[in-house]
């Protein structure tokens, strides 16, 4: 059971909370219980969710690259939950094959095609949320000779930081896993 109360999210009448979660629906399918857990906070929960989705719609990575870096990050931070929702993510709003999902939970950026911008934007990711500080100046020119620009590579850094605070939320709080519905509750 969460630590904090989930605050019904059927009695939300403020306009921006509610697009918030007109565009979570869109593509998880609901309103996860995460944000429940966050209107605890709701002035805190609009500007947060203002930049997740600030990082996911205006950057130059795509929507399947940005679910694969949130799984690879939370599956480094140990965090079932998050790894469940952007599993959900991928496979619910992105028509990613299932199975492919679970093996890059399995696997890590390792499950992925060698060599691909794929592998190694998520490789990147997990470097800078593993260690930070061993990030070198041929980790950014990799970064630039797939495509990415220094836009590109601020994005990929914050959502990076995005996911792992988002991380960190939910294993402190202990959300209650509701994603089960999707066939990711055994990950």
């Amino acid at each position: 059971m969460a630590r904090l109360p989930l605050v019904d999210v059927e009695k939300v009448t403020d306009p921006e909370i509610l697009g918030i979660f007109a565009w979570v629906t869109e593509m998880e399918g609901k309103v996860p219980n995460h944000f429940a857990v966050e209107l605890n906070f709701p002035e805190l929960m609009k500007s947060k969710l203002g930049f997740t989705k600030t990082l996911w719609e205006t950057g130059e990575l795509s929507m399947e690259e940005i679910q694969h870096v949130g799984i690879v990050v939370s599956r480094a931070n140990g965090c079932p939950y998050c790894t469940g929702a952007f599993c959900t993510i991928l496979v619910h709003g992105l028509g990613e094959d299932k199975s492919k999902a679970k093996e890059l939970v399995s696997k890590g950026p390792s499950a992925l095609v060698a060599k691909s911008r794929l592998k190694l934007i998520t490789e990147f990711a997990e470097k800078v949320n593993n260690s930070p500080g061993e990030i070198t100046d041929e980790d950014i020119k990799i970064l630039k000779d797939i495509g990415l620009s220094d836009k590109g590579t601020i994005q990929l850094i914050h959502l990076v930081s995005d996911f792992a605070s988002y991380n960190r939320l939910n294993l402190a709080l202990d959300t209650d896993y509701d994603y089960d519905s999707f066939g990711f509750g055994e990950l």
